[in-house]
């Protein structure tokens, strides 16, 4: 078993129940046991394990709701495989707080996988404040996957300040498409340095009274930089959605774009309000949008091949938020 923080009898059941849960949530528990990988788990405020490799350190402490932590990757080391984060509340009620500052050196690479699981929330909150520093030349991404169960009590809210410097890449992929969303709000602001590259993908699948709002905010501020932002939402039921994203071109050959999908059934409503400002002459940034229902060509294909309408249209829902 992967060494614990603690030896408490109750803390290692907290620990193994968490491990259950992070399958829900698609992750690996195994590579949280291998000791092969850099890891941290964190079940509402108690960290309850994590590992270090050579280059990569946790500064972890537990505050009342949740933990405050800092991530840091030194200068020139590349993390070979992937850190696994679990973040996760096992109970039906509460509040998690994540505060974090990522310390990502000059030169470095490392990918981050974390899985936050909810498998009971009923009155559940989970708020996320981090602030992500990319060093020159510097590669980081990060994949958030979400599993909140069946009852939609849940409301999460992500915020993120990014500063990408000089040659630096930060990808960001948030995944919430298993599970009731509950309430969900994604704050992500970016700042990006010359030669730099800022991509974020968010998909999210919203049903019966979900909320979701998707705001992000590129700003490529030094010559050559670049960025995009890709969302893809469903919601069905009387679920609604709200996709906020705004990139400004403030330098010489900066060059964004901004694409956003989302699916719409039921009484369901989706928005989409993109904003595009340019400073320089030189700079370039385009965006485009769509807000429809799901092919009816493909429906029928689908129904012939004797799923329901009900099976197909999600079938087809899932196959969009998959490919991206």
């Amino acid at each position: 078993m992967h060494p614990l923080i603690t030896k408490e009898p109750t803390w290692v059941r907290e620990y193994e129940a968490m491990l259950e849960a992070l399958k829900q949530a698609g992750g690996d528990p195994s590579a949280i046991t291998s000791g092969k990988f850099a890891t941290l788990v964190v079940s509402a405020n108690k960290v309850l394990a994590k590992s270090e490799l050579p280059g990569i350190r946790f500064e972890a402490e537990e505050i009342p709701t949740g933990i405050k932590a800092r991530i840091v990757v030194e200068p020139g080391v590349k993390i070979p495989q992937p850190v696994h984060l679990c973040f996760g509340m096992l109970v039906q009620e509460g509040v998690q707080e994540i505060i974090v500052r990522y310390e990502i050196g000059e030169e470095s690479q490392v990918a981050f996988l974390a899985h936050c699981t909810f498998p009971n929330a009923k009155q559940l909150k989970h708020l996320m404040e981090a602030e992500i520093c990319i060093g020159a030349r510097a590669r980081m991404s990060y994949t958030e996957s979400h599993y909140h169960g069946p009852y939609g009590g849940i409301e999460v809210r992500p915020h993120a300040k990014v500063f990408v410097d000089e040659g630096g890449k930060f990808m960001n992929n948030f995944n919430l498409v298993h599970g009731r969303v509950g309430k969900l709000e994604i704050d992500y602001e970016v700042d990006v340095g010359k030669e730099g590259v800022a991509e974020l993908v968010a998909k999210v699948y919203g049903m019966e009274d979900d909320t979701i709002s998707v705001k992000e905010f590129v700003r490529l501020n030094g010559e050559g930089a670049r960025g995009l932002t890709k969302t893809r939402v469903a919601v069905r039921g009387r679920a609604v959605s709200e996709v906020f994203t705004t990139m400004e071109g403030n330098a010489p050959f900066a060059r964004g774009h901004m694409d956003c999908t989302e699916i719409v059934r039921d009484q369901a409503i989706a928005k989409n309000m993109p904003l595009v400002i340019v400073r320089d002459d030189r700079a370039q940034v385009t965006h485009e949008a769509a807000i429809g229902t799901v092919n009816r060509k493909e429906l029928e294909t689908l129904m012939a091949r004797g799923l329901s309408e009900e099976e197909a249209v999600d079938l087809i829902i899932r196959g969009m938020l998959q490919w991206v």
